[in-house]
């Protein structure tokens, strides 16, 4: 290869090998952003370096072996530059979905193509020669349609970059402006010489002067590094970390407006949608915190709990508001910081319903542990003791048939109280499910009511039931008869002789099937009533002295509730009562 070097092929292979120098020193540096800043620079460098060389090269044949090489950094600088935009910006995810990558993949790539296989074709350039009318041999090239097409990606990729640094201009906090400064002004230059050489503002005739704007380019991101500290990592790594907290943080500045926040603020403001945080003051940001605004405002630093509403949902959060004086802007300013309570506020709230569901649960089993020692063992031992003497003939038949009855209602109560532990107890077990299916109400009525009718005859009660064949529910069959066998019971329990009992069944609006057991009984007093359902002893004897515990209304409610239904009464004194009961109708 024959040259012969001139001042501007000079020029250009100097500042292309300290471009290409600094693109090395640059890429050590070691985070993604200055890599990619780094990769640009090369591309720089490559373009340089060989346009020098074709600048002083003699033969057609040379310069367009340069061209050919000068291209790897042409067809690379605008995608290096975008990539390096969309990192600078904490958008890299963008390129990252491969579609869009391949998008600005292939236009460079096509590119390289085009221009090595250029005379077969043409596209690129639809003619070359050798020009001897300057100082120096140089080519004259006239563009083809691709020439065209790259230009216009070429540009497109430089604005979409030019774009987003100065998005990130606008926004970013004044200590860091000076580096992104530096970024445009040292993006522009190029980008105007370049412009200016397509549309026939040529100073130096065929020479290209984009390469030697990027002399100038070198020199401010030379200036940008050991000036204004270019890339530092620490402006760059507070962005991202600052997004990354959990914990919402503002800056506000000594007249109380906006200088600065992280994205996880939205999680405990009601932002307007369009609304811009950066420049509103404290009262458009926490106008439903009158209490916050005050401590701003009188420059208090302190901590305080509240709570707000978001999107229609409950947040309760922590606010620490730090005072700055005397910083290094010499100018006063406010942090707040807000954090998340609702993940521990709800936990505390779980955890206090556990408590009282606990201490429910363990008073509830020192009462049956009471009413085993009491009201179980009482009836056995008194029916043990009676066939203890009528087996040691201390009694007479006479005396054994007087105690009968009495006996018999001890074991009647004995046997209702105890069928309830069990089936309570059995319900209480850790696995034990609900199993819902549909049945025929009537049936299982029916069958509770020839369960009664014994109980009932001797009372002269008379039971009647309005319960329309195939009325079918959706709800734990034994449950249910279980809750029956209990309302029945206290309704005969607390029926004088010639009382009448009525079990009806009616489908309600919602889709729910309500029955109801009402008695002519003497009736409940509003203070016994407000008792009813709850972890009380609120056991009353019957019209005929019957025994009762009041666990098998907690059951009712309990096994009721279980099965997506209720349990309610109503009742007047010397009238009579009426319990009712919903369940389902479908799953």
């Amino acid at each position: 290869m024959e040259f012969s070097f001139n001042g501007y092929g000079l020029v250009l292979l100097f500042f292309g090998i300290l471009t290409s120098i600094m693109a090395i020193y640059i890429y050590k540096r070691g985070t993604t952003v200055v890599r990619w800043f780094g990769l640009m620079m090369a591309s720089n460098a490559i373009w340089s370096i060989a346009y020098g060389l074709e600048l002083s090269s003699q033969s057609q044949e040379q310069a367009l072996f340069f061209i050919n090489i000068e291209y790897l950094g042409i067809a690379t600088l605008p995608l290096n530059w975008f990539l390096f935009c969309l990192n600078f910006c904490n958008k890299q995810c963008w390129y990252k979905k491969p579609h869009n990558l391949i998008s600005i993949l292939i236009v460079p790539i096509a590119t390289l193509a085009l221009v090595w296989t250029n005379p077969l074709h043409h596209l690129h350039y639809q003619e070359v020669k050798m020009s001897y009318q300057g100082p120096f041999p140089m080519l004259a090239l006239t563009p083809g349609i691709w020439y065209r097409i790259f230009t216009i990606y070429f540009y497109a990729l430089l604005a979409s970059g030019c774009y987003l640094i100065f998005n990130k201009f606008k926004s970013s906090d004044p200590i860091y402006k000076k580096q992104n400064y530096s970024i445009i002004i040292a993006a522009v230059i190029p980008w105007a010489a370049n412009l200016s050489y397509l549309v026939g503002i040529r100073p130096l005739g065929f020479i290209d002067i984009t390469p030697f704007a990027f002399i100038l380019t070198t020199f401010l991101v030379f200036l940008g590094i050991y000036r204004f500290r270019l890339f530092d990592s620490v402006p760059i790594a507070r962005e991202k970390v600052l997004d990354l907290m959990t914990d919402g943080f503002l800056v506000v500045d000594e007249k109380h407006r906006v200088i600065d926040y992280n994205s996880a603020l939205n999680r405990f403001i009601d932002k307007q949608k369009n609304h811009k945080i950066i420049g509103s003051s404290i009262e458009d940001i926490f106008g439903s915190h009158p209490e916050i605004i005050q401590q701003i405002q009188a420059e208090n630093s302190c901590k305080m709990e509240l709570q707000t509403t978001v999107n229609n949902q409950t947040v309760y959060f922590e606010v620490e508001i730090l005072v700055q004086q005397e910083n290094k802007l010499n100018e006063a300013f406010t942090i707040i910081k807000l954090q998340d309570l609702t993940g521990a506020k709800k936990d505390a709230l779980i955890a206090k319903e556990q408590t009282n569901e606990l201490e429910k649960v363990n008073q509830l089993k020192d009462r049956i542990f009471s009413i085993i020692s009491h009201d179980l063992r009482g009836p056995l031992v008194n029916l043990s003791e009676v066939l203890k003497m009528f087996s040691y003939n201390l009694i007479s038949d006479e005396e054994f048939k007087a105690l009968s009855p009495a006996l018999s209602k001890d074991i009647v109560y004995t046997t209702d109280l105890l069928e309830n532990i069990l089936h309570w107890s059995r319900s209480q077990l850790q696995g034990f499910g609900v199993k819902k299916e549909f049945f025929n109400v009537r049936n299982t009525i029916l069958n509770e009511i020839n369960y009664h009718i014994t109980s009932a005859s001797l009372k002269k009660i008379n039971i009647l039931h309005d319960v329309f064949p195939n009325q079918i529910a959706y709800a734990d069959v034994l449950m249910f008869q279980i809750v029956i066998r209990n309302l029945l019971n206290n309704a005969i329990k607390f029926c004088n002789e010639g009382c009448e009992i009525i079990i009806t069944a009616v489908y309600q609006n919602d889709g729910m099937l309500k029955v109801c057991i009402k008695d002519s009984g003497v009736g409940i007093s509003e203070n016994f009533l407000q008792k009813l359902f709850k972890e009380e002893n609120v056991s009353s004897r019957g019209t005929n002295n019957e025994k009762g515990t009041g666990l098998g209304l907690m059951i009712c409610k309990d096994f009721m509730t279980r099965n997506g239904g209720d349990i309610s009464v109503s009742s007047k004194v010397g009238v009579g009562t009426t319990f009712c009961v919903t369940l389902p109708t479908e799953p």
